[in-house]
């Protein structure tokens, strides 16, 4: 079992804080970010409002089962420091800290047309494509790669950790050599759909579905939504040889006891059970957060982060200025479309007999016909086939969910607690019964523990709006925003922000931020000692 980290909970009654930075939410953004900050000598406060820590990516405990509560699908976080192209081991390196690992190389995927594993090497992946989709979709994949090598290029010649927010970018940049002049031409394909890339050259319907599906279970939408600049990391990853892909010694909980345990090696602190009531203002500006728990306040010197969403931002913004300040800015916010929220089957089952040879992660596509379709993706997650420990003897856990496909209209006018939630619970469930049969044909009888989860579980423990993935922002008519907003002192991290949805995009926001708060000479120290330039 991994060893929890040390935090504080908030108690009523308590003295009130002042902090250089506060940050609101723990989330991987909202922890990278923080950890960053400490490193920089920032004295930090984090608030969550969960008795957890890690937001979407935290784990919990349940009769000797230990769960993650989202994902579980990892990349380039083992190795020694400056190998990876992950911001969250770029972040983890930057702090020394670092997470045991079990690396593993492929998935299992099925489709209308069969089941076949998924290998994180060029050469298998192609050999797959070329097997699946026929003669005509290896040519046009062949020709994608091609067409990706300069995005790919560009993407790994300015990393996460170089990035900032101001014109400080111009001196990092520099320290990255020439090379980074061709990111320049890259840079409108970039920040533009992937389908601008896709089109041109992918006829083929098979592969023109399995690239909406690559981007669908990255971004919540398909490849004319998706930025192209997570597909190119996501073909780098892939193509580059050098990456690997991990599962965490303890679950997702151990990725966010590092960080926790950097925040408080550089002096910073975790409140757990404190959520945040408002931002406090001083006329326009952000100068710091009461909580909701005996009304404690947390002043902060230098900036407030709000790594809570767009939506939930826009809440503590309201309830910040009730003379109507930032009307606009709230009324924009709330108007940011939205994902799809998520079904979830947490398991404890009986082990006895399972094949030895049972693959961790498998992804299940009913329908080719729409693939944001609601309960047409799920995913499922076995992650004691790498870690025994998740699990009592002889059991294992399993964690099976829509990939942000269910529709909060399903869910907003259903009490929790009620009979009719219950019996929607149950229905609702069943595409993922159905997806585990598939991999294990007797899931049910297995079944020993069986814990369900809906958009209001999403909504009540992650303090996610409607229960979302995240926004719906399409790459085609807009772009995700940066961590500055018009509010004095306030700032944003975590998936509403660019780039974007994701694990790694969420750690790159935190990282940016971070950097962008920092002493340009501090962030260039952390960029050498990251063996980046």
């Amino acid at each position: 079992m991994r060893r929890p980290s040390r935090v504080v909970r908030a108690r009523a009654g308590t003295d009130d804080v002042e902090t250089d930075v506060v940050v609101v939410g723990s989330g991987i953004g909202g922890l990278c970010c923080a950890a960053l900050l400490a490193r920089y000598g920032y004295s930090v406060t984090v608030c969550e409002a969960h008795y957890h820590a890690g937001g979407a990516a935290h784990g919990f405990e349940v009769d000797g089962y230990t769960f993650d509560a989202g994902p579980s699908f990892f990349a380039g976080l083992s190795g020694p420091p400056g190998n990876s192209t992950n911001p969250l081991k770029q972040v983890l390196d930057a702090i020394g800290e670092s997470v045991e690992c079990v690396t593993y190389d492929s998935w299992i995927t099925y489709t209308p047309e069969g089941t076949f594993p998924c290998v994180c090497n060029r050469d298998e992946y192609v050999a797959m494509i070329r097997k699946m989709g026929g003669p005509t979709a290896y040519r046009q994949w062949c020709e994608l790669e091609r067409r990706m090598k300069p995005l790919q290029k560009g993407a790994s010649l300015f990393p996460a950790a170089a990035i900032r927010s101001d014109l400080g970018i111009i001196l990092t940049a520099m320290q990255l050599g020439p090379g980074l002049l061709s990111t320049a031409f890259s840079a409108k394909q970039l920040t533009g759909p992937f389908s601008d890339i896709v089109d041109p050259v992918v006829t083929d319907p098979w592969l023109r579905n399995f690239l909406d599906l690559e981007c669908f279970v990255l971004s919540g939408m398909k490849a004319k939504d998706t930025i192209a600049a997570e597909m190119a990391f996501m073909f780098m990853e892939r193509n580059g040889g050098s990456s690997t892909i991990d599962y965490p010694l303890g679950g997702s909980g151990a990725i966010v006891d590092a960080l926790v345990r950097g925040i408080e090696k550089y002096g910073g602190r975790v409140m757990l059970s404190s959520p945040v009531d408002k931002i406090l203002m001083d006329g326009r500006r952000a100068v710091g957060v009461s909580l909701k728990k005996g009304k404690k306040t947390i002043m902060a010197r230098r900036a407030v982060v709000s790594n809570a969403s767009v939506w939930d931002t826009a809440k503590l913004l309201q309830a910040s200025s009730p003379n109507g300040t930032y009307n606009n800015l709230i009324n924009d916010y709330m108007k940011t479309p939205t994902t799809g929220s998520f079904m979830h089957l947490h398991l404890g089952i009986n082990a006895e007999d399972l094949p030895k040879d049972l693959e961790c992660h498998h992804l299940v596509v009913n329908d080719w016909t729409d693939i944001e379709s609601p309960q047409n993706v799920c995913i499922a997650s076995i992650p004691s086939v790498f870690d025994s420990s998740l699990a009592p003897p002889g059991k294992a856990v399993v964690h099976c969910y829509t990939a942000g496909n269910e529709p909060w209209d399903v869910w907003k006018n259903v009490k929790p607690g009620t009979l009719e939630y219950d019996e929607l619970k149950h229905a609702r469930t069943q595409c993922l019964w159905n997806a585990l049969e598939r991999v294990i044909p007797d899931i049910k009888d297995r079944a020993e523990l069986i814990l369900e989860g809906t958009p209001h579980t999403h909504a009540r423990f992650l303090r996610r709006h409607q229960g979302t993935y995240g926004p719906a922002i399409s790459a085609q008519t807009s772009s995700f925003p940066g961590p500055i907003t018009p509010v004095p002192q306030l700032y944003r991290c975590g998936d509403s922000c660019q780039p974007g949805i994701g694990v790694p995009a969420a750690a790159a926001s935190g990282m940016i931020l971070a950097n962008t708060l920092a002493p340009i000479h501090k962030h260039l120290d952390m960029i050498r000692q990251l063996k980046l330039v």
